[in-house]
């Protein structure tokens, strides 16, 4: 299945509901997949480090794995399309060279400019104590995964964001180094079987400080 994004922006947004039931026969194909994720990935990141990882969770045996991981959350893993596992790099720092010097081979940025900043945040970020750097990263992979969010609806396809789930085994659980990869939420996503029910939201004056 592969689909052609096509509704306007505020639609996308007021639109959007946390599904529960996902229609099982809907699959999403790895290309677009990739064309969702690729779309996610232009949200923005502190020095542009791109810190969020994902784990596409869509084979049988991988979502009978997360399922054990999302046991409150069960029936969103086995009747989504897939499960979108996102985590953020802690030792993100490394790509640095390669996004910088690509960001000058593509006319980005002068080389003395690319020089200059990496010569100036480079070395912090390679410094920073552990709990700053855990901020960061789940700041940036935050932004990231409500992008997806709303790439996926605009896509035509429904979502949810799933915080109950043992986050000190999935990293492991999929094969990665669970002192790099700090777990941030799971996503699942597919086609609604039943439509999810709009909430209440706090009206903005009860949110908001004018100064």
């Amino acid at each position: 299945m592969n689909t052609t994004p096509t509704k306007d922006f505020k639609e996308i947004v007021l639109g959007r509901r946390s599904v529960k039931d996902y229609d099982p026969t809907v699959k999403i194909s790895r290309e677009e997949m990739t064309e969702i994720l690729a779309e996610a990935t232009t949200a923005p990141s502190s020095i542009n480090m791109q810190p969020w990882r994902f784990v596409v969770i869509d084979t049988p045996e991988g979502k009978a794995k997360m399922a054990e991981l999302a046991m409150f959350n069960t029936n969103q893993v086995n009747t989504s399309a897939a499960v979108i596992a996102v985590f953020g790099d802690m030792n993100c720092i490394e790509h640095a060279e390669e996004i910088y010097g690509k960001s000058v081979e593509l006319g980005y940025m002068p080389e003395d400019v690319k020089e200059k900043l990496l010569s100036s945040f480079k070395p912090m970020y390679e410094t920073l104590p552990e709990q700053t750097m855990r901020d960061i990263v789940l700041i940036d992979a935050s932004l990231v995964s409500m992008q997806l969010m709303l790439v996926a609806r605009a896509h035509g396809y429904d979502t949810n964001p799933i915080g109950g789930y043992d986050k000190q085994q999935i990293a492991e659980a999929f094969g990665l180094d669970k002192e790099r990869y700090i777990p941030v939420m799971i996503i699942s996503i597919g086609k609604a079987a039943t439509e999810g029910r709009p909430s209440y939201r706090l009206p903005v004056e009860a949110v908001t400080t004018w100064k």
